[in-house]
C-alpha cells in the first residue's frame, strides 16, 4: 500500500485526523494545505503547502507524482478546490473520495436565520443587532471591511497582510477547537447581539453555536454550496475502508 501515495486535500480537523490515521496504517500520505495560515506539520506524512494552480495543473501533479488516489477533505465551503479535484481526478484517471462532516442541525432553543451567501449574511445582520460576531473565516472579510452599519467582531486564525482593515470592528485571533464557556465569555465581553456562521459541521467550531443558544442569540447561518459529484463519506472510518478497497484493487 505504501508504494503509491494518497493525496489528502486538507485544512480541516477531520482531514488532519485522517492523515494521521492513514499514515499509521503504513500508507504513504501527501497532506496538502492551501497555506493561507501557518499550520503545524503532521508527523510521518509528506506535508505540502500552497495551491496547485488550477484543475489542469492539479491533474498534472497527480500524474507526475504517481498519486494513486485523492481524498478531498477540505472545508465544506471550499467549492473551487473540490471542483478542481473532480476535474483533475477525471482527467488523470484517479479515484476520488469526498470526506465531509455532516452539517449541524438546529437544536431546541436555537434561532437560525438561513442565508445564501456572505453578503446576504452581512445585510441581514443590520436588521438584527448592532454588534455582530463574524466567524466565517479570513477569505470572507472583504464584504465587512468598509461596512459601518454594524460593529464587527471577526475571528480568524492569525493576522496577515491579506486581511482588510475593519472600518468599524476588530479582529480576534484564535485557532479552534473552542469551548462553549469561552465563547459565551467572548460574546458577553463584546456585547454581541448575533453570530454569523457557516454550517461547517463537526465539533471543532460548534461551541459558538452552543454559546449563542445559551445566550439566546440568533445565528445567521450561511448555507453550504451545492455538493459535488464525488462519492462522499462522513467519517474517518468510512474513508479508511474506502482507501483499503481502493489500494487493494
Amino acid at each position: 500500500m505504501a508504494d503509491a501515495p494518497l493525496l489528502i486535500l486538507g485544512g480541516t480537523t477531520l482531514a488532519g485526523d485522517l492523515a494521521r490515521q492513514a499514515a499509521a496504517t503504513g500508507q504513504w500520505v501527501i497532506y496538502s494545505l492551501a497555506g493561507r495560515t501557518k499550520a503545524k506539520a503532521i508527523p510521518d506524512v509528506s506535508n505540502r503547502t500552497g495551491g496547485f494552480g488550477g484543475a489542469q495543473l492539479l491533474a498534472k501533479y497527480l500524474h507526475d507524482n504517481d498519486v494513486a488516489a485523492v481524498i478531498d477533505a477540505t472545508h465544506a465551503y471550499a467549492a473551487q478546490i473540490s471542483s478542481n479535484a473532480e476535474f483533475a481526478c477525471r482527467a488523470a484517471g484517479k479515484p476520488l473520495l469526498r470526506l465531509e462532516a455532516p452539517p449541524w442541525e438546529p437544536d431546541h432553543g436555537d434561532h437560525w436565520i438561513p442565508v445564501d451567501d456572505i453578503p446576504a449574511a452581512r445585510d441581514s445582520a443590520i436588521n438584527i443587532a448592532k454588534r455582530i460576531f463574524v466567524t466565517t473565516g479570513r477569505q470572507d472579510m472583504a464584504p465587512f471591511a468598509t461596512d459601518t452599519r454594524c460593529w464587527w467582531l471577526a475571528r480568524v486564525i492569525a493576522p496577515g497582510d491579506d486581511l482588510p482593515s475593519l472600518a468599524n470592528g476588530q479582529y480576534v485571533y484564535a485557532r479552534g477547537p473552542f469551548e462553549a464557556e469561552d465563547e459565551v465569555a467572548l460574546m458577553r465581553e463584546h456585547g454581541i447581539g448575533a453570530v454569523i456562521s457557516k454550517n461547517a459541521g463537526g465539533a471543532a467550531t460548534y461551541a459558538k453555536i452552543a454559546a449563542a443558544r445559551e445566550l439566546s442569540l440568533p445565528v445567521i447561518m450561511v448555507s453550504r454550496p451545492p455538493p459535488g459529484n464525488a462519492p462522499t463519506v462522513a467519517t474517518i472510518e468510512d474513508a479508511l475502508a474506502w482507501l483499503a478497497l481502493t489500494f487493494a484493487a
